[in-house]
């Protein structure tokens, strides 16, 4: 059963109150809706808390979607699962641990903008993140990679998500800069996260909404892998 992901529409949402549709074999809890960003696209999944009626809190340690299509979200509790199908709970993130991805994953947008190569992959940390680029040539200078993004960040342009059909994303391959993480297609409708007047690109992760929030970061790093990646590392400064 397709869950409701309320964080697509909006990532500033901490809870929510929703209903057990399923328990899996692996004991993941399935919910009607939810607010917990599940593990893609190298964002890792929310972690968190289940309160049920009666008042007993049930951590949450991930959440994972269940399907290639990416509709259907298990929330990994600690523990043996004590809820069952039909049960009503609260869901509540872990606000600042989500609030640092939002953050990080927006500058890692920005990283992809300033350097406009085929991103081979990334990850989003909490307060660090990571982007692996397909570049011929080394010479990336740290501090003008970091001034570059200093530059973007004090712009304060919106960030805002619109959904394109899969034809429309067929017809634009220019859209996609990642190599290694395609975007899920299959259901008719694709998530484009846009910067104005900086960034358009297919993602379903979370954002802030303005890249003013991001706040100061700097590049931390950059290193050879292989022939002609090279991982660059980002930090809140």
């Amino acid at each position: 059963m397709p869950t409701d992901c309320l964080f697509r529409d909006d990532s500033y949402l901490k809870d929510c109150e929703a209903r057990v549709v399923a328990v899996t074999e692996q004991g993941g809890i399935v919910l009607d809706r939810t607010v917990f960003y599940a593990n893609s696209g190298g964002q890792p999944g929310d972690t968190g808390v289940f309160i049920t009626m009666d008042g007993t809190r049930v951590p949450v340690t991930n959440a994972i979607f269940t399907d290639a299509a990416k509709s259907e979200i298990a929330h990994v509790v600690a523990g043996a699962p004590a809820l069952k199908a039909g049960d009503l709970v609260r869901a509540e993130i872990d606000w600042d641990r989500r609030y640092g991805r939002m953050r990080i994953h927006t500058a890692l947008h920005l990283l992809s903008a300033a350097l406009p190569y085929a991103v081979t992959g990334g990850s989003v940390g909490d307060s660090d993140g990571r982007l692996d680029f397909d570049i011929p040539d080394a010479g990336l200078d740290k501090d003008a990679v970091t001034a570059k993004l200093a530059d973007m960040i004090a712009t304060d342009a919106a960030v805002s998500s619109r959904w394109i059909s899969d034809a429309e994303l067929e017809a634009n391959p220019g859209l996609t800069k990642t190599m290694s993480v395609k975007p899920p297609t299959g259901t008719g409708s694709v998530r484009l996260i846009e910067i104005t007047g900086l960034d358009l690109q297919p993602c379903g992760g979370t954002h802030v909404r303005k890249v003013g929030e991001i706040g100061a970061v700097k590049v931390t790093g950059i290193e050879k892998k292989g022939k002609q990646n090279r991982r660059v590392r980002i930090a809140f400064a």
